[in-house]
């Protein structure tokens, strides 16, 4: 376990993985290890004898299992066509560049990651550019910047305890299943947003996040003697949602439900509560349309997502029973209805019941939930749902209207960026979402 006093580490990032070939650029100089020097355009293949490295001649200059190019001063690499969004409705490839070293490593499977080996501080300076945009209020970035560092250190410090989670459920024909951080095995963290966004240096448009990094230098959260595990994600809805709705079912007393908002809403927890709070608008810090605020603090793709606070999703029976069965291998056959059965306090349902012509099947938590309903995911699974079709007939169409982006859990990006326009102070800002919280130095 990481405590106080430790020196700044240097982590790897996974910054693309299972790579038959990989294509760059060093800028600059770069010597690889045991070896010569390199710079300019490069390709690098698997194959049956480890990793082939050739420069921009097509000359063979390493092969191992293992190339490491260690950074000369001032230089960078890019590597091109690195996907981003993995698996989300942003999906898409981007030429990307990074400081520090660059590691390709053999999977003895015919395939190869691409591993950025890094400083933390320097790392955070990217994921703050990259989670949001660099233009944000000061005092949001320096809350991100604890945050993610809190977030990071205690990963390093639950190192091989991570990845997806399945237990039994309640009862026969019910799967429940949620997703850690994934315990990547031959770096520390990946660069996509299963881990924390990590672009390069390519996202880094400002000196903003670069000095809110340096401000809060070793900064992280703790709760008692133990670094928090400090979540976040886009847009709660006006509630944020208690860690157990998305993940194991254990009580962490600094993530739990608040109110987005400096009054306090009850918890959304029946059918009839849930309808009332998704068709409602009520006043909270994520509840903003204000488009030349959301351009300052939303990477580029993300403002393309412009319905977060309260939004809406409509398929056909046949759309949606095409999904299901390609997204959970289940057949339902003729789709008869979607029964939310328990929800967390923002309205996130955790339990839901999908009933057909051929069986139901309880599945949870929610994330799964998303990804079942949904050809990527649903923005949230605080959602209620309605139908249209004749009387006494299956349903013609499913109706989905929910809140909120992302699963609810710790600190709500928009709120946070929008209580730093009136006025409150990084520290504020992250009791609020994480009470009971103290911040300390730890290196």
């Amino acid at each position: 376990m990481l405590s106080a006093g430790t020196e700044e580490p240097i982590i790897t990032v996974g910054v693309a993985d299972r790579q038959s070939e990989v294509k760059g650029r060093l800028n600059g100089l770069y010597l690889i290890e045991g070896a010569r020097s390199l710079s300019g355009s490069f390709h690098a293949r698997a194959a049956a004898s480890g990793i082939e490295l050739f420069d921009e001649g097509g000359q063979l200059v390493a092969c191992s299992p293992s190339v490491r190019l260690i950074v000369r001063e001032g230089s960078t690499f890019t590597i091109l066509g690195v996907t981003i969004g993995i698996r989300f409705h942003w999906e898409r490839k981007e030429d990307q560049a990074f400081q520090g070293n660059l590691v390709l490593a053999d999977r003895g499977d015919g395939t190869m990651a691409v591993i950025n080996e890094v400083p933390v501080e320097d790392y955070l300076v990217s994921v703050i550019s990259s989670e949001m945009s660099g233009r944000a209020p000061g005092e949001f970035l320096k809350a991100h910047a604890i945050m993610s560092r809190s977030w990071l250190m205690a990963a390093l410090g639950q190192k091989g305890t991570l990845g997806a989670v399945m237990r039994p459920g309640q009862g026969p024909g019910e799967l429940v299943r949620w997703y850690n951080r994934e315990d990547h095995d031959i770096f520390d963290v990946c660069a996509d947003d299963h881990c924390q966004r990590y672009q390069g240096i390519t996202k880094i448009v400002s000196g903003e996040a670069a000095r809110a990094v340096r401000e809060t230098r070793g900064l992280v959260l703790f709760y008692g003697d133990t670094v928090c595990d400090a979540r976040y994600y886009k847009a709660c809805g006006g509630l944020t949602e208690n860690y157990e709705t998305a993940w194991e079912d254990i009580h962490i007393p600094y993530l739990v439900s608040v109110t987005d908002w400096h009054d306090t809403y009850g918890p959304v927890l029946s059918e009839e509560e849930a309808a009332r709070w998704i068709f409602s608008s009520p006043d909270a810090y994520c509840n903003t349309k204000d488009a030349s605020l959301l351009a300052e603090v939303l990477p580029g793709f993300d403002q393309e997502t412009t319905n977060f606070f309260r939004w809406k999703v409509e398929y056909s029976r046949g759309e949606l029973e095409e999904i299901i069965r390609q997204r959970s291998g289940m057949d339902p056959g003729t789709l008869v209805a979607l029964t939310p059965l328990e929800r967390g306090p923002s309205g996130r349902i955790f339990r839901l019941r999908i009933t057909g012509t051929k069986g139901s099947v309880i599945i949870g938590k929610e994330l799964e939930i998303r990804r079942w309903l949904s050809t990527s995911h649903l923005y949230s699974s605080a959602f209620v749902v309605s139908t249209e079709g004749p009387p006494g007939g299956p349903p013609e169409r499913f109706i989905l209207n929910g809140a909120g982006w992302g699963h609810g859990v710790g600190l709500c990006q928009i709120g946070a960026a929008v209580m730093a326009t009136k006025g409150f102070t990084a520290p504020q800002i992250l009791e609020h979402y994480f009470r009971g919280t103290r911040i300390e130095r730890m290196y």
